[in-house]
């Protein structure tokens, strides 16, 4: 995908993100965030929002810290997020291509990578809101979502944080049933997994299933679609595996 594509993957699903809380109500329980209600999923997604768009904005070349949450609710609350998801949107609209800037995963470009990062940050909290909500949630392109695959397991999981290890040596094999050449293998060991996006080797355990519904899974926000091969090493993941705001 190219990174226009996903600014405008960004601008749609923030603007359900947006519909699907304030259908919702600030109250809300959200399931698949159980500490959080959606006051604080709309509070979190605004502020990571700002702290994006401000790289990018204002050329950070090093970490710079966020502004924290905002003290907002109902209607008031909804507006501000709407306000700067539009101003995120149109920094990276509108951003020249060799922009310099701060950011944390491997990426062809700071402003690919923030296009990249934020499309599938709203993505998953845009999932959030729709299921505090209720109804059926919004479709997730199966493209899209194995990108987002890609990004977790080789990008994020790639780094010294991931917790995602095993005393002994094992591997992960991970199928999207719905997308050319979506196979990733991944290999555990007491270090940070290493993925290939390949089929080599035997694998311990496979999981698999279509593109938007192994995405979420992986973002541990649905069950695995199927799992096959030792059980134990796919709970390894559901247990280890979540990347949290820091």
């Amino acid at each position: 995908m190219e990174t226009a594509d996903f600014v405008r993957t960004l601008d749609r699903e923030g603007l359900l993100l947006a519909t699907a809380a304030e259908q919702a109500g600030a109250g809300a329980e959200v399931p698949t965030c159980p500490d959080w209600r959606v006051r604080d999923l709309v509070r979190h997604t605004g502020m990571v929002h700002r702290w994006a768009a401000a790289f990018v904005a204002e050329k950070h070349t090093s970490p710079h810290p966020d502004g924290g949450l905002p003290d907002l609710d109902g209607a008031e609350l909804f507006a501000w997020f709407r306000q700067g998801h539009r101003h995120l949107v149109d920094t990276l609209a509108h951003a020249p291509a060799d922009v310099q800037c701060w950011h944390f995963l491997p990426a062809p470009s700071p402003l690919a990578f923030w296009a990249r990062r934020q499309a599938h940050e709203t993505t998953v909290h845009r999932y959030d809101a729709e299921t505090a909500r209720g109804g059926t949630p919004s479709a997730i392109d199966p493209g899209f979502a194995a990108d987002g695959i890609d990004e977790l397991l080789c990008a994020f999981h790639a780094r010294s944080r991931s917790r995602v290890r095993s005393a002994e040596p094992r591997v992960l094999r991970v199928r999207a049933t719905d997308a050319d050449g979506a196979v990733w293998t991944v290999r555990l060991s007491p270090e940070p997994p290493v993925t290939a996006r390949d089929e080599a080797g035997e694998a311990d355990c496979e999981i698999a299933g279509p593109a938007g519904q192994l995405y979420l899974s992986l973002w541990n926000r649905v069950p695995f679609p199927q799992v096959t091969g030792d059980a134990s090493v796919a709970a390894l993941w559901r247990e280890n595996s979540a990347v949290t705001w820091s």
